[in-house]
């Protein structure tokens, strides 16, 4: 599908290529070539800047050691606030992950001149551009909340869908389909939309005022890294809440 601006025009001033994907043949699986591709780089440099952070720690941090540190204060905060004192710590890798890989993803779209790089079919973006990425991340999440609600409560954790009565049980069942949705919807139409604005505005005014909109964009999706991120963390909480709002013990 292609949006054209003065499509009649005989030089159309503007075209943009929406909805074209580059697909891999693995095996029996039909992958997305350029979400698999973006998402891998995503990866390896969160993983590069894990190895270099940790490779040679000091007491006293400097450089990639105190960058990584403070971002793992700030998700064990995140995680604290969330999901409570005692039961945060086995939570933070995941909500980190989560975090860390979402705001990479959003800034690369943002910063990284992927669509110079040609493909055959499509062209390269941030992997939470596309709708693959964020369903999975989203039901990830909702996998991770079942398996906190169910390990910390056993069966007890059942309750909830009949809680304060029975007549709410198709509500509350609905509300956990909700939650995955929300979560997948909200982060890939923001930055979809974002990329869609800068891309139109570099393509018809392509000196000024791009920039204050980039700038904008780098803010939002930093936002969104955190909103996903929280709310992940604020779902893994309320599953492992007992009766009453009360902990189970």
């Amino acid at each position: 599908m292609f949006i054209d601006y003065f499509a009649y025009s005989p030089l159309p001033l503007a075209e943009l290529e929406v909805g074209q994907h580059l697909y891999w043949h693995i095996g029996g699986l039909k992958v997305h070539g350029q979400v698999f591709f973006t998402s891998w780089i995503v990866m390896v440099l969160l993983i590069g800047i894990s190895i270099a952070a940790t490779r040679n720690v000091q007491r006293i941090p400097s450089g990639v050691q105190n960058f990584m540190e403070y971002a793992l204060q700030f998700v064990r905060d995140l995680a604290k606030n969330q999901i409570g004192e005692k039961e945060y710590r086995p939570w933070v890798p995941f909500v980190g992950t989560l975090f860390l890989f979402i705001f990479v993803c959003n800034w690369s779209g943002a910063l990284v001149p992927w669509k110079l790089l040609k493909l055959p079919a499509g062209e390269l973006a941030a992997p939470t551009n596309d709708i693959n990425t964020t369903v999975a991340l989203a039901l990830l999440t909702s996998l991770a909340y079942f398996y906190a609600g169910f390990s910390k409560r056993g069966l007890g954790y059942f309750a909830k869908y009949i809680e304060p009565t029975p007549i709410l049980l198709p509500i509350n069942i609905l509300e956990d389909f909700t939650k995955p949705l929300s979560l997948s919807f909200r982060l890939f139409g923001n930055i979809l939309a974002d990329e869609l604005v800068v891309a139109v505005l570099v393509l018809l005014v392509p000196l000024f005022i791009p920039l204050p909109v980039m700038i904008l964009g780098l803010f939002t999706s930093a936002i969104q890294a955190l909103i996903f991120a929280t709310l992940a963390a604020a779902y893994i909480g309320e599953a492992m809440e007992g009766h009453g709002g009360e902990e189970h013990e």
